[in-house]
């Protein structure tokens, strides 16, 4: 990038940055600790970036998502393996899996499991949009979250409320490195950036998700 004089980066971070919260919701200047290899190359990257301004004057935006979800009419989900919660939800829905996995029940949430926020890919996009432009001027960190949590339970049921589906659901233990709850303060992308949600709530996410895996079954290979 120096090589050919580009001076303007938005970088892809992540909520993983920030580890097992210590507040909620979770602000831009909560500390970086990641828990897993994933946020630690993300922090890597972040830790860079204000070097890299200093020395060469890079302007930069690191946007640190968290749940990103839903789907366009013509992009949706479709990773080989599936690892995300509500594509493989979704998946259980359309009869290509027997149940969904629920990887631990006993984190200190209201119901067991893991909370987390989740985005809705339209959000994010328009948010890069501004990111964009935010660097012709200043660099900074910003949070891409609705600012509200689900837990993997929640999640689950507004699927079937979405999908009319049973969901059947398996419960496995804990994975290493899965923070108990994610949760995003949006107020510093909202001020400075001028973001404002379109999809806030879960079951609109869901429901968009699910009209591009139900006409998509195979996904892109079709």
């Amino acid at each position: 990038m120096l090589t050919y004089d580009v001076k303007r980066l938005v970088f892809s971070s992540s909520a993983a940055v920030y580890g097992e919260p210590q507040a909620i919701p979770i602000t831009e200047d909560h500390p970086i600790n990641p828990v897993n290899p994933y946020g630690e190359t993300k922090a890597t990257v972040e830790r860079l970036l204000p070097w890299y301004e200093q020395a060469a004057g890079l302007n930069w935006v690191a946007l640190r998502y968290f749940n990103a979800a839903g789907a366009g009419h013509r992009q949706g989900e479709d990773h080989r393996p599936e690892t995300h919660l509500i594509p493989i939800v979704l998946q259980v829905a359309l009869g290509q899996r027997d149940a969904v996995p629920l990887f631990g029940q006993d984190y200190p949430t209201k119901d067991g499991t893991c909370i987390r926020d989740y985005i809705h890919v339209e959000d994010l996009a328009a948010a890069h949009v501004l990111a964009l432009d935010h660097t012709a001027n200043a660099s900074g960190a910003y949070n891409l979250g609705s600012g509200t949590g689900f837990s993997n339970r929640e999640v689950i049921q507004a699927a079937r409320n979405v999908t009319e589906h049973e969901i059947p659901v398996t419960d496995q233990p804990r994975r290493p490195g899965d923070p108990a709850a994610l949760v995003a303060s949006r107020d510093k992308a909202e001020r400075e950036l001028g973001w404002h949600l379109q999809h806030p709530d879960i079951e609109s996410i869901i429901a968009d998700a699910w009209e591009w895996h139900r006409t998509h079954p195979d996904g892109y290979s079709a």
